[in-house]
């Protein structure tokens, strides 16, 4: 059986009900987004978008639902609003606890060992914006070669270096150094290459960004492989999971690049997982705080839809799914804590609603289902539901 999973990154549905908590009570990425850009989204709004709790339904055209499609949202039990907190509820690991992050920069004791480790300074350390700290550091960097050491409101170490003063596989050498020292006392759930190039104002090399994670517990991921299943991983999906439970592994530029390299691989058989994650939202747009790019990238998606169902065949099933918010509206350049968007595609099932899911943990549970493959762990499916 063919299940497609395809992560919005950062689209959010509207503030979950502990927003206060994070201090992003009004914020709703999609809303706020489409009012600001005027963007019009008709191939989601036929799958449900417009439908859901909260999403003002005159931001969407009137338009037919697609038949097979459903629509809900889900909460997030773990207590955070990161990519890996998110990423990894998908497929079953619900956090405790948060990843710690360090909003006053990494004490001495991390920074000590990470300069022994590279045999260079650092400049930075502190929390900040990744295309406002390249162009405040850059000029210092490009001087010295030290790298630009910074971090945000995430759990998140991330290295930035200028490709003509640092190669890159020096550059993935200093993460993969930094990822041994952030470990136990001073974890974080992410060790980011961040390249750019070019003279000021520089440019992001984001097609060379690599992600560096921390192992998670066992997922529906591993559960899928050991069963003998597919599990395809396309962007950034790997790198979020630390490479654990995919059988084949593609490296995508930017969402154009995973729109295409996901329809080709849905075109080709497979039993089992493709796995796809589109970052541009988050990376480009949300942090950057750009409703008319963040719009725009939604329109390009929706116009890419009608192929992506296309390739759904009649026993196959399409999730459209998001892991946070990143509003592009919003104060601040950092995430905000949304409930995660759910959209459906089984050809032959009956519309309907999915509702408001009790954790993200439901979409492993679902593909587990629908696959075959026993999972215990957390999570209800609504499989049942589609099928």
């Amino acid at each position: 059986m063919k299940f497609t999973v395809i992560v919005l990154d950062s689209v959010g549905a509207g503030e979950l009900p502990d927003a206060e908590a994070f201090g992003d009570v009004g914020a709703h990425t999609l809303n706020h987004t489409l009012a600001a850009s005027g963007v019009r989204l008709p191939n989601l709004a036929a799958l449900g978008l417009s439908t859901l709790p909260t999403t003002d339904p005159a931001l969407y055209p009137a338009v037919t639902r697609t038949p097979g499609s459903s629509a809900g949202r889900m909460r997030e039990v773990s207590p955070g609003k990161d990519t890996s907190t998110g990423h990894w509820e998908f497929m079953g690991a619900v956090l405790v606890h948060a990843f710690q992050v360090f909003p006053d920069g990494f004490p001495s004791a991390v920074m000590d060992r990470f300069t022994a480790a590279t045999g260079t300074g650092y400049l930075c350390n502190k929390p900040y914006s990744g295309t406002q700290v390249i162009e405040d550091f850059g000029p210092e960097h490009l001087n010295t070669g030290d790298p630009i050491v910074y971090t945000s409101g995430d759990s998140v170490f991330q290295i930035a270096a200028h490709l003509d003063i640092v190669p890159i596989e020096k550059l993935y050498g200093w993460c993969e150094a930094a990822r041994q020292i952030l470990l136990g006392e001073f974890a974080v759930a992410r060790v980011i290459a961040r390249p750019f190039r070019g003279e000021l104002p520089y440019q992001r090399a984001g097609e060379l960004r690599r992600d560096y994670s921390l192992t998670p517990p066992p997922t529906v991921l591993e559960s899928l492989k050991a069963a003998g299943k597919q599990v395809i991983g396309i962007g950034k999906i790997p790198d979020i999971y630390a490479h654990q439970g995919f059988t084949e592994e593609i490296h995508t530029d930017d969402n154009a690049d995973g729109i295409r390299k996901t329809l080709a691989r849905m075109a080709q058989p497979y039993d089992g997982l493709v796995f796809t994650n589109l970052v541009d939202f988050d990376s480009k747009f949300g942090h950057r705080r750009d409703p008319q790019g963040y719009g725009a990238a939604l329109l390009a998606f929706d116009a890419a839809l009608p192929d992506l169902l296309a390739q759904v065949p009649h026993d196959g099933c399409l999730l459209i799914i998001s892991d946070h918010g990143n509003d592009p509206t919003w104060r601040g350049t950092d995430h905000t804590r949304e409930h995660g968007l759910l959209l459906a595609y089984r050809p032959g099932s009956t519309t309907g609603a999915l509702g408001d899911r009790a954790s993200f943990a439901d979409v492993g549970a679902t593909v587990a289902e629908a696959l075959n493959v026993p999972w215990s762990g957390p999570g209800v499916s609504f499989w049942s539901r589609l099928s």
